[in-house]
């Protein structure tokens, strides 16, 4: 079968080529990792890789069915354990026997090195006080617009009551729109609306002076993807090369993302779309109105979970959708402060261990302290860094210090050019000319952050898989420590720590579980027998 798709009045074909197994045994490229030496041929491109992406062509020829990807083997393994001839052997957890004391000392200096190196590069952004903490204004800074100019969102404790809202809220020649409550940050979020000219500013400014809440714009939010990249044609072949590069015929022997759940904070999502199949657990409707499918939620979900003609980075996750952006006017589609606390809170009481923000915007107050709680909660935040060029300021919530930052990097690991750049970037991922799912059974080829972002937030999923106690911090750990450097003499604000590298972040992950384990076990039996924590 072949799909079609215009663009730019060029028909360009999409081509199912044939599942194939891969005849290098899956160890072989875990040892290569081990050693480091993962530019090694074998390890990058094994011979008759399984999976071939798909491609398109500017014409169609006769080709064969896909075979859809296998459920992934890794639920029945023992975690830190890799694939051997059928049978399983424990990923090697130090250099050589007899000295695992030495060699775990070594593993926690270099995190406790890295630690300190994340929060150094983290130190070069602007600081912002937390609402209630000294010298927190919730006034826009001069110059910022990013926001409803006829809306503010108002905050208040549990303690205060609606009336008390209402009450000043008339004093202040303010409406009431909407209100609920928010688990995240403690308290009840009302949405109000500016009468009478007044600049929100002077609105927020004013309310603030009852000392009853914290007060703030209701901040904008815009998806990073642009639409002209998204439909530029393409010419001769172009394969789905996300596969090959990021090695996923080796990483899908191990994890596949099984039954992690991702939330997708986005547009509309096309969940019919046949690549998708399977992979949606529920959806919720920040927006209030419906919307037809767009390409940018529907893509964002097909670089996490796609599993048919396409290969996402975790084809075994499960993903809540969430409609939080919508099409304004014709402009690309938005989201409110509003919308995205909605959609944060759903996901996070529905268990969500991942939650992928594929937009950028502004920097708000509050989503600052719901991030700061999704964080303590355990759930990997992970957001697009923007794609407003090297000279922009940081863009949020990517910049956020409980958020990893993604790039975008080209086939080659060339920078894309429209990235944003800065101190919080924290790994680079395939973002331009990317082959993705759009929707009515469609495809489409995609550029920037937003994308990239998407594949690290699968990345995140396999790594749940294999050990679903790891916690944010320790997330984000592994994906910078075991990223290939793009830069010389380590992280740069261009590219952060480097490439996102699935096999050797899997890798990480179970050195430290067998680790865990073996320190565990060689500690002296307690006094008396009692349950042991699955934790």
């Amino acid at each position: 079968m072949s799909h079609s798709l215009v663009r730019g009045g060029t028909e360009i074909t999409m081509l199912r080529t044939r599942h194939g197994r891969a005849a290098v045994l899956p160890f072989l490229a875990a040892f290569a990792i081990a050693l480091g030496v993962a530019g090694d041929a074998l390890a990058r491109d094994p011979p008759n890789q399984g999976r071939k992406a798909g491609r398109i062509a500017a014409k169609a020829r006769p080709v064969n069915r896909i075979v859809p990807a296998p459920q992934s083997r890794a639920a029945n393994r023992p975690a830190g354990a890799w694939e051997r001839n059928g049978h399983t052997a424990a990923a090697t957890a130090f250099p050589h026997n007899g000295a695992p004391n030495a060699f775990l000392h070594h593993q926690e200096a270099r995190r406790a090195e890295l630690r300190r190196e994340i929060l150094q590069a983290r130190s070069r952004l602007p600081q912002h006080p937390l609402p209630g903490e000294r010298g927190f204004t919730g006034v826009p800074p001069p110059g910022e617009t990013r926001f409803v100019s006829n809306e503010m969102v108002f905050h208040v404790a549990p303690n205060i009551s609606r009336q008390a809202v209402e009450n000043v809220a008339r004093k202040l020649n303010l409406s009431m729109v909407a209100s609920h409550d928010v688990a995240l940050t403690g308290g009840t979020m009302f949405r109000l609306r500016v009468a009478d000219g007044r600049s929100v500013a002077d609105a927020v400014r004013a309310l603030e002076a009852e000392k009853l809440g914290v007060a703030q714009p209701n901040y904008v939010f815009k998806l990073q993807q642009d639409p002209k990249l998204a439909a530029r044609t393409q010419s001769g072949e172009l394969d789905q090369y996300v596969v090959n590069k990021l090695r996923l015929g080796e990483v899908h022997r191990v994890a596949t993302g099984s039954n992690v759940l991702v939330a997708v904070i986005d547009s509309e999502i096309d969940s019919r779309h046949p690549d998708l199949a399977g992979a949606f657990v529920e959806r919720f409707d920040a927006v209030g109105r419906p919307d037809k499918p767009h390409v940018h939620g529907t893509g964002m979900a097909g670089a996490i979970a796609a599993h048919r003609q396409l290969m996402g980075i975790a084809p075994g996750a499960k993903i809540l959708a969430i409609h939080a952006f919508s099409p304004d006017a014709g402009e690309s589609p938005q989201a409110t402060t509003q919308h995205i606390l909605a959609g944060l809170e759903w996901a996070i009481s529905k268990g969500a261990r991942v939650i992928n923000m594929s937009f950028a915007g502004p920097y708000d107050p509050m989503l600052q302290l719901a991030m700061k709680s999704a964080h303590e909660k355990g759930v990997v935040l992970i957001a697009a860094a923007g794609n407003l060029g090297p000279k922009s300021p940081p863009l949020y919530p990517a910049a956020d210090p409980n958020v990893i930052a993604v790039t975008a990097v080209d086939q080659n690991d060339h920078l894309f050019a429209g990235a944003n750049q800065g101190p919080h970037i924290a790994v680079a991922a395939p973002g331009v000319n990317v082959l993705e799912p759009a929707p009515d059974s469609g495809y489409q080829i995609t550029t920037g952050t937003s994308v990239a972002a998407a594949h690290v937030s699968g990345v995140a999923a396999l790594m749940l898989e294999r050990n679903r106690s790891l916690d944010p911090g320790t997330v984000h750990e592994i994906l910078t420590s075991s990223a290939k450097p793009l830069a010389q003499g380590g992280r740069n604000d261009q590219y952060g720590w480097g490439l996102v590298d699935p096999a050797r972040a899997l890798l990480d992950v179970d050195t430290q579980l067998a680790n865990e384990r073996r320190n565990n076990s060689a500690r002296p039996a307690a006094a008396k027998p009692g349950t042991v924590s699955s934790r």
